[in-house]
């Protein structure tokens, strides 16, 4: 007889409450600093004001004796590298296409997992929501990341695609104010189609066990 797999899911509107300030602080307000920062001061100032707000965010952890995340520290290496690449060459484009690049390795990662037989997207259920061994061993369970992986490759090739249309064809306020909400519609659909896919198949998976 298989094992029971039973395990608790947060609800969307959880994960959606959770999610909202690291949004605010991690795409929305990086946004509004650096339009506001090229329109006073102009490139560089932008440049600057980026990066104060990443290391503004760490110093006010460290103030406050609260835990600053992995993503945020790698965050402010990443932008200090691309906005020092921007400020030598003297264009905003080199600056928002180096993550758009990023995003596309992501995408290929994605993609390259299917045929691998190791769907990334497992990894990184795992790593949100811890999954019993049984459970991901499951053909049907296995099945649907593979799915799931294919639909994210989807999700970040889109997002490159319409990043690099929007630098290399737009203004940098195009880029800025189209890109950040596209993005996010996009990111929150396939959120909720992998969440709403992932309940029916533990549902399926429990009727067969049973």
């Amino acid at each position: 007889m298989e094992a029971s797999h039973r395990f608790e899911i947060p609800r969307l509107t959880h994960l959606a409450l959770h999610a909202l300030p690291r949004v605010i602080e991690g795409m929305i307000a990086p946004v509004v600093v650096f339009y506001a920062g090229m329109m006073v001061l102009g490139l560089n100032g932008a440049l600057i004001t980026a990066v104060g707000w990443v290391y503004g965010g760490i110093a006010v952890r460290l103030v406050r004796r609260r835990p600053v995340p992995g993503t945020l520290v790698l965050a402010a290496l990443g932008v200090t590298a691309r906005a020092a690449m921007a400020s030598v060459t003297g264009s905003a484009v080199v600056y928002f296409l180096q993550p758009t690049l990023g995003t596309l390795l992501v995408a290929m990662a994605f993609l390259a997992s299917v045929p691998l037989r190791r769907p990334l997207a497992a990894k990184v259920a795992n790593d949100l929501v811890p999954l019993p061994a049984g459970f991901l061993a499951h053909r049907q369970v296995h099945r649907f990341f593979l799915r799931v992986s294919l639909l994210w490759s989807l999700v970040f090739t889109l997002n490159t695609a319409l990043s690099v249309w929007l630098l290399f064809r737009h203004s940098i306020a195009a880029y800025l104010w189209i890109r950040t909400p596209a993005v996010a519609l996009l990111g929150a659909a396939a959120v909720v189609i992998s969440v709403w896919g992932f309940k029916r198949c533990i549902r399926g998976v429990a009727v067969v066990a049973s």
